[in-house]
């Protein structure tokens, strides 16, 4: 072989050895895209200077072996229904799914209570009890006048919440209702309107006191009653105040469910049997408020 052939051989083989790691430079660079599962992860509010309490190494893994057990069970459980069941089957158009059944006491250790006297900014006090039909009682006491302290000029509310879902290993998780349109309540009340909540976390931190809410009107007298409302009807609305520029529910990023009673002084009474989703095939309403751009020096655009 001359030697301008040796040179053109030798140029051809450079240049593929420079191809063929340009491709494994680029498999690698893909290959680093790969999600990664873990059983810790990232707690995103932990710059926000939350106070923790910090245990001796032998305790933390004293307290760690106890729990070890447990959470090895819950993510046995949750490795299983992944791959065992099928959303498509689950939801059948036309059935309530029921989420919540308050009629025992441990179904209500689910709930958290709150009112303005425990932050003290108001006398208003209420509690969720099984009442004598073995039901749950949302109940107590509204007082509408503010404290006196010339720094609150409203008060009244009373608030019962669901606790935020958790996965295994001590995660917070979240409600997914994508597949559903509608939230059924069973409930008996006294005549009151109150307001069902839906907490909603986004990607954000700017979003992460959106709640979406929309009445729920009852009547008084000894019958039941059931209340459907769809997902598109809850409107938006950020640390009590209802926003301008509205958008849909992410309905499956929901933290929690909540029903709150305010606006009038006096006692007040609502059982509640159970809390469900449906799935109407014919509801085709995206979102029932105008999503409108408004002027910069209204709202941001």
């Amino acid at each position: 072989m001359s030697l301008l052939g040796k040179r053109a051989a030798a140029g051809r083989k450079l240049c593929s050895l420079v191809f063929t790691g340009c491709q494994e430079m680029l498999v690698r660079q893909l290959r680093t895209t790969v999600p990664v599962f873990k059983f810790w992860e990232r707690d995103i509010k932990a710059e926000y200077g939350r106070e923790r309490k910090t245990l001796p190494d032998k305790q933390m893994v004293v307290d760690g072996l106890k729990e070890l057990k447990h959470e090895v069970g819950v993510w046995k459980d949750e490795f299983w229904n992944k791959f065992t069941k099928e959303p498509l089957f689950l939801v059948r158009p036309g059935e309530v799914d029921t989420v919540f059944q308050l009629n025992s006491e441990a179904a209500l250790e689910r709930w958290i209570v709150t009112a303005d006297r425990d932050n003290s900014d108001g006398q208003s006090q209420g509690e969720l009890v099984l009442g004598r039909h073995g039901k749950a009682v949302l109940r107590g006491t509204l007082d509408t006048t503010p404290p006196k302290d010339g720094s609150k000029q409203r008060a009244g509310y009373c608030n019962m919440r669901c606790l935020r879902p958790q996965k295994s290993f001590k995660r917070d998780g979240f409600f997914d209702w994508s597949a559903y349109t509608h939230v059924v309540l069973r409930v008996r009340g006294d005549g009151r309107s109150y307001m069902l909540n839906l907490a909603s976390m986004g990607y954000f931190d700017l979003m992460w006191n959106d709640m979406y809410s929309f009445p729920l009107y009852t009547r008084g007298g000894p019958y039941w009653q059931v209340s459907r409302i769809p997902f598109s009807k809850f409107f938006l609305s950020s640390k009590g105040r209802i926003q301008d520029k509205q958008c849909p529910l992410m309905q499956d990023r929901i933290t929690s469910i909540g029903i709150t009673a305010a606006g009038v002084s006096g006692p007040f009474q609502l059982e509640i049997d159970y809390i469900g989703l449906e799935m109407d095939p014919k509801h085709d309403e995206e979102f029932a408020y105008e999503m409108y751009k408004t002027p910069s020096f209204i709202a941001g655009v």
